[in-house]
């Protein structure tokens, strides 16, 4: 699915349309370059999952955890890891088996230790459409028909 996006807005919508539909036990994974709106997508997941608190990009912790919203809410930023075992130092794996939601930036750094069923989420500029075009790229990975799957 591909979704074109012409403001902040549009985005954070988009992102917040796709938390009203999550289910527990949902991955997913973002990919982009720097300053595309991978943080205000997640700011609009979060709003859909009923999170009013203040979301942000939890770069520095790598793991930022949200409880009130009606599912759990788990928002890795993953930009600054250096080697995958950090990732287990975090408990990674209990949080992506958990249920809740987990949300992952920067995925790509980790993509070795990914489960094979996520929804994978790629922000893209493009100048030739404007200073805050985006395209916005919703892939389904490993989908088993279990009711873990993505969005539709």
């Amino acid at each position: 699915m591909k979704i074109e996006s012409f403001s902040t807005e549009d985005t954070r919508a988009f992102g917040e349309k796709c938390g009203r539909e999550a289910k527990v036990g949902q991955v997913y994974c973002l990919y982009g370059d720097l300053g595309v709106g991978k943080t205000v997508f997640t700011q609009g997941f979060a709003r859909g999952l009923g999170i009013e608190e203040p979301v942000t990009s939890p770069t520095f912790t790598i793991l930022q955890e949200y409880e009130e919203g009606r599912l759990p809410f788990y928002h890795f930023d993953v930009y600054r890891i250096l080697d995958v075992d950090e990732m287990y130092e975090v408990g990674f794996d209990d949080y992506v088996e958990g249920e809740g939601v987990c949300f992952i930036e920067w995925a790509n750094r980790i993509s070795e230790i990914l489960p094979p069923e996520r929804v994978e989420i790629t922000i893209e500029k493009d100048l030739d459409k404007g200073f805050d075009y985006r395209l916005i790229t919703i892939r389904q990975q490993g989908a088993s028909g279990s009711g873990r799957g993505g969005i539709r």
